[in-house]
């Protein structure tokens, strides 16, 4: 018998472990549902690949979301949103909720001085960036992270290797005031302390992660995808799949979205 629409799993990738954080975040916010997360590790990062490149590993890693009968898709990856999620919408029926960097709620601190926009060159260089640059972008600075990502995916959070290729990335900005920092990748958000140690105490650190779970649970509930209470609170699952090592990878996701 076919399991009812609101039982089936929401789907979300990104092109490693980044994506980890959303999925931590939007279970937080929708702990009865099941999800079913994809990290396209043997491909990462995409945010030094070309838009033509990152949408056909997209489009590979949906049709494994597919054969999983998801009732909506997250693209836990800023890269992947920009270069990806209009091919996708226009291919598919199924919701489709994607990432942005969150420059509009941190054009807010913009009195306070520039708004460093750290993210990969690919999702600072396509049209949804350059939009968003145009109605929130006074003040923001676009800030390429080349490298950053490799080093969190090898679980560099907040080792010298990491410190000194963030030092080399900020350097230009020493002496600037900055207002608020975002994090424009969603791997970034593991290195969050890490980041916030370049910057003076209580320099805002802004990521989009909980905006967008707030969007899934949005959405779901404006198409009746919610799933409804399970009996004695049971929560719902939580499956992993990689295109990378799965003796290595999935521990390691399991792990971060423990918060460990």
């Amino acid at each position: 018998m076919a399991q009812p629409q609101s039982a089936r799993p929401i789907g979300m990738f990104d092109s490693g472990v980044g994506g980890v954080s959303v999925l931590r975040d939007a279970h937080a916010l929708l702990p009865r549902e099941n999800f079913t997360y994809f990290g396209d590790n043997a491909h990462a990062p995409y945010g030094t690949r070309t838009e033509k490149e990152i949408r056909a590993l997209t489009w590979r890693v949906v049709l494994h979301m597919l054969e999983r009968d998801v009732k909506a898709l997250v693209i836990a990856c800023n890269t992947a949103t920009s270069a990806a999620a209009p091919f996708l919408r226009k291919h598919l029926a199924l919701p489709i909720i994607g990432m942005e960097p969150a420059l509009k709620p941190a054009s807010a601190y913009r009195s306070y001085g520039a708004i460093l926009v750290l993210a990969t060159e690919t999702t600072l260089r396509l049209p949804k960036f350059q939009s968003l640059m145009s109605q929130y972008g006074e003040g923001a600075v676009p800030t390429p992270c080349p490298g950053l990502v490799e080093l969190i995916e090898q679980g560099e959070f907040d080792s010298p290797a990491l410190h000194e290729l963030l030092g080399k990335i900020l350097a230009p900005y020493r002496g600037t005031r900055v207002g608020a920092v975002v994090l424009g990748c969603t791997h970034y958000v593991f290195a969050r302390k890490a980041i916030a140690k370049h910057f003076p105490t209580g320099t805002p650190i802004v990521d989009g992660n909980q905006g967008t779970a707030r969007q899934v649970s949005h959405v779901l509930k404006e198409r009746g995808l919610l799933r409804p209470p399970l009996p004695n609170g049971q929560a719902g699952t939580i499956a992993f799949a990689t295109s990378g090592d799965a003796k290595t990878v999935i521990p390691f996701m399991r792990k971060l979205l423990r918060g460990e």
